[in-house]
């Protein structure tokens, strides 16, 4: 089978060698275990429930999880046994399943969460790139009650060079339409924890400042206030390949990070400030298995 689960609709028989993303068709993954550093309305007092996949369909060259994103770092699993994986962390106390970069295993997801979706009782986050199709978007309908996506770059100049994909935000907008479209307006529950909605994370980059305000300022013109929620993040470290672009090996600065605040503050969405402490190199996982 041809795989086209992402945009860059690669082709390639996975069964047989693997694709874009670096994946084969069996599943990969680096990390199962409560995650504590997402948003407060994911990760609650318990942590959220994560499970991290391999490979990705970007490759932005500054990716802190690039040991799992570019170099494969992971193990195969089983559905059964990525069911049984979320069950776990269910009983862990998990608020939330929260599947990171699950796109090149999508219908190997849906086949896991056929078997336990109904016994869960906790809600399914979505935790990708953005960078998605709105096919495979609309193949989660039904299993993904939050949607956690990245909305990062506006400049094609700047998603080609950073990530290889000049088309990434026409492409990212009209999933993350879809996205919102799914499953509607942020609902949250009596514990103050998100049930469902959509959670657009942006990432600050240095002397991109005037990228992010078009990006949020775009965001502004398709959503109403009260559409999504947006998250605006300062966690970013070089590291992996960014120091082979000077202008982006840096960390941001007070007031890039001070002028793309005051931005999103216009947009009158509601959601989350990073604290600059973020951006440190010890609040990335640790990663389990082998490289590719």
């Amino acid at each position: 089978m041809s795989c086209r689960l992402c945009p860059r609709k690669c082709g390639v028989n996975r069964s047989v060698r693997t694709g874009y993303c670096g994946q084969s068709d069996k599943i990969r993954i680096a990390r199962v275990g409560l995650h504590m550093w997402e948003e407060p309305c994911i990760s609650g007092e318990r942590g959220s429930g994560t499970v991290f996949f391999s490979g990705c369909t970007l490759g932005c060259c500054f990716c802190q999880n690039y040991e799992i994103s570019q170099l494969g770092k992971g193990y195969f699993v089983t559905e059964k046994e990525l069911s049984d994986a979320f069950l776990r962390l269910r009983d862990d106390g998990a608020h939330n399943i929260n599947l990171v970069s699950p796109t090149p295993f999508i219908p190997s997801v849906i086949r896991a969460l056929d078997a336990v979706k109904h016994k869960l009782g906790i809600p399914v986050v979505v935790n990708c790139g953005g960078y998605e199709l709105c096919e495979t978007v609309e193949m989660m309908n039904g299993y993904a009650d939050i949607w956690l996506p990245d909305l990062k770059y506006f400049s094609p100049e700047a998603s080609k060079k950073y990530s290889g994909a000049a088309d990434y935000f026409d492409v990212a907008i009209r999933a993350i339409e879809a996205m919102q479209r799914q499953v509607g307006k942020p609902v949250f529950g009596d514990d103050g924890l998100l049930k469902r909605g959509v959670l657009v994370r942006h990432l600050l980059l240095p002397t991109l400042r005037h990228d992010s305000e078009r990006v949020i300022r775009e965001l502004g013109k398709v959503f109403p206030a009260d559409g999504i929620l947006l998250s605006l993040m300062s966690q970013y470290t070089p590291m992996y390949k960014a120091a082979e672009h000077r202008e982006i090996n840096r960390r941001v600065s007070t007031f890039e990070y001070n002028y793309v605040l005051g931005v999103a503050r216009e947009t009158g969405f509601d959601g989350y400030s990073q604290e600059r402490s973020a951006a440190q190199e010890e609040f990335v996982p640790r990663w389990e298995g082998e490289y590719v």
